[in-house]
Formats: C-alpha cells, sequence, structure tokens
C-alpha cells in the first residue's frame, strides 16, 4: 500500500512539473505580438566612458538592446529585426522604403500586433512621418529613441524601448497612427519635432502638444490627429524618390541655393523662409523661375510653429507656389517628395497638403 501512494505520489508531481510551463506558455500566447525593427542610433550607441559625451551610433546589435529590457516579455511577444545598424543623421531613402515595404509586409500577413521602429533621435521625425504617410494598416507603428547611449549613466533607451512596446501592445493604440514615444509621453508623427539638441525632454509638438501619456504601465490618450488619411501613398516597387532640396531663408539672403537646385535638376525646393514663408526680392524671382522650370516649390517656416497661409504677403497662385501649412520644412520635404509620386500640379499639391 505504502508503494503504491508513493508511485502515485511521484506521478502527481511529474504531471504538476509538465502542466506548469504549458500554462505559461499559454499566458504567452494571449499577449500581444510586437516585432521591432532596429535602424540603430543613440539607443544603441556605445562610448568608452559611462560619464563622458562621445560615442558611437548603432553599435548594438538588436539581439542585445531585447536582452537588456527582459521585462518587455511581460508585456508582449517579442521579436526583433536589424533593418539597418546607423546613426539617424545618414538615414536615407533607400531605408525609408526597406521600414514601409516591411512594415507593410508584417501587417499583411498577421506576422506582429504592432511594431517598434528603435531609431536616432536627429531625423526620427521625418522617418516617422515618411511612415504616417505610406503605412496603410491601422496597427500600432511606434519609433522609439534615446539620447543618451546604452553605456552612459543613467541612460534612458531601456526604459523608453519599455514603454514603446507597452503603446504598440496597448490596443488602445489601434488607430491613432505612426506615433513617437519617448520620456513617458507619446506624439503624432505629423507633429513632433526635436527641439533641443541634448537634453532627454527634447521631442515636442510645438504646435498641439502630445497626444497621450506613458506611466506606471499604462499608455492614455488624449486627443488624436485628423490629418491621417485613409489613402496612403503607394511605396511597393519603388527604389528611389524625387530629389528635393530645402532652402533656408534669412536676412539678405543670395538666391544662389535656389539657382545651384535648378542646375542640379531637382523636381522640388522646400524654401524654408522668414516669419510667414516670406523671402526677399532675389530670392523671389529665382524660385519663381524654378516654377517656371517645373520644379515644384512649397513655402514653409523656419519659425518652427504655426502656419504658411496663402493669399498673405505672396501671390502663391500666380508664382505656382504651394505653401506647406503648418507642415515644418523637413516633414514639407518629406510630404513633396511623394506627392511628386502623384502629381507636379500646382493645385493638386496644394490639396495634399491641405489634406495630409
Amino acid at each position: 500500500m505504502k508503494k503504491i501512494i508513493n508511485v502515485l505520489f511521484v506521478v502527481l508531481l511529474v504531471f504538476q512539473v509538465q502542466a506548469q510551463p504549458k500554462k505559461h506558455n499559454q499566458a504567452t500566447k494571449e499577449l500581444p505580438r510586437v516585432i521591432i525593427l532596429a535602424t540603430g542610433g543613440t539607443i544603441a550607441g556605445a562610448g568608452e566612458s559611462s560619464t563622458k559625451a562621445a560615442y558611437t551610433a548603432g553599435k548594438v546589435p538588436i539581439d542585445d538592446l531585447l536582452n537588456a529590457v527582459p521585462e518587455m516579455h511581460n508585456v508582449a511577444q517579442i521579436k526583433g529585426e536589424q533593418i539597418a545598424q546607423i546613426g539617424s543623421q545618414d538615414m536615407n531613402v533607400e531605408t525609408w522604403l526597406k521600414l514601409s515595404n516591411r512594415i507593410n509586409e508584417i501587417f499583411e500577413k498577421n506576422e506582429a500586433d504592432g511594431v517598434v521602429v528603435t531609431h536616432g533621435t536627429d531625423t526620427q521625425e521625418e522617418t516617422a512621418y515618411f511612415l504616417e504617410l505610406t503605412v496603410k494598416s491601422a496597427k500600432p507603428v511606434v519609433l522609439v529613441g534615446a539620447m543618451r547611449p546604452s553605456t552612459a549613466m543613467s541612460q534612458d533607451g531601456n526604459r523608453n524601448l519599455l514603454d514603446a512596446v507597452m503603446v504598440a501592445a496597448s490596443p488602445n493604440s489601434k488607430d491613432v497612427g505612426v506615433v513617437t514615444a519617448m520620456n513617458e509621453e507619446v506624439y503624432a508623427a505629423r507633429d513632433v519635432t526635436k527641439t533641443v539638441t541634448t537634453n532627454m525632454a527634447t521631442f515636442k509638438s510645438r504646435n498641439f502638444g502630445p497626444i497621450g501619456l506613458i506611466y506606471d504601465g499604462k499608455v492614455s490618450y488624449y486627443y488624436k490627429t485628423l490629418r491621417s488619411p485613409e489613402q496612403k501613398f503607394d511605396v511597393k516597387g519603388l527604389k528611389k524618390l524625387p530629389q528635393i532640396e530645402i532652402v533656408y531663408g534669412y536676412a539678405d539672403a543670395s538666391p544662389k541655393a535656389v539657382n545651384a537646385a535648378i542646375e542640379e535638376g531637382v523636381k522640388g525646393i522646400v524654401y524654408a523662409g522668414m516669419g510667414n514663408g516670406n523671402f526677399n526680392a532675389p530670392v523671389g524671382e529665382a524660385l519663381e523661375r524654378a516654377a517656371k522650370n517645373g520644379i515644384a516649390v512649397c513655402r514653409s517656416a523656419r519659425a518652427g510653429a504655426g502656419r504658411v497661409t496663402l493669399f498673405n504677403e505672396v501671390d502663391d497662385q500666380a508664382l505656382g507656389f504651394v505653401v506647406a501649412d503648418d507642415l515644418n520644412p523637413q516633414k514639407a520635404r518629406v510630404l513633396l517628395m511623394l506627392a511628386l509620386t502623384k502629381t507636379n500640379n500646382q493645385k493638386e499639391l496644394q490639396d495634399i497638403f491641405f489634406a495630409y
């Protein structure tokens, strides 16, 4: 009898041991699926000192980033892919197209419920807006970075990455458009911009503020952009985009930069003008000549906030120009690049800038 009891005890013990991992696996399967696409940047940077500023961006591979934040696995089922390994000052159209096509593929094949893109902060706003204009799914796409490299004392990358995964895994993040998540704040891709060179609270939306906040494992939204049209630009199969140059306005500016762009054969010029996108007479004449040569000219502003308006000091209709509305020069360039894949008509271009 004693032997029978011992055998039953062993069988029960084995059954419990086998049952436990199954229960764990079942719980894991219920977590949202998030794919992290790594491109490099400061969040993957490394330096020789934990207290000095010098570092090299993009040194840390995706697997090391994931291993540094094991808490992510309590939030979502995580997979990582290395798309690029560069500082975001070297971000380029080729990588934009690669990212956009991969994200669209992930959602078309139902490989994930959300995507996080690790990215340097210098051009993160431009990549975010490009993805906002070209990713066709309503599922969450979250860009994240860091202002301090992974080897720095009090580095911000690990916390930011965990928060970004929380945003991508949150059911509330569906249909809010592409966002950035840093420093416990969520910003719409269209409106966010880097405002400070080195401070961790660098990302802001100067016109509208954050659309959501991240705190204590919770993601709360307060606003939603109305400038996220369902009709996205199709970049599948494209190898390059039209060349657009930004020309900066200032007191007593020379028209040489505009003339050089014309000679270069660019398809468009974004003018970062003074005040409400204004220019002096020599620059205005050069921009008008560019428009007459079939180059799309878009007036933006160097001010950093506010709108560039029609029918003010500049007769845009007569000159053949379009205005950027409230897009900053670098965002206006992104939209103009994509818009020119569809049309070069002044009215149609202006309609796009007022819609997107």
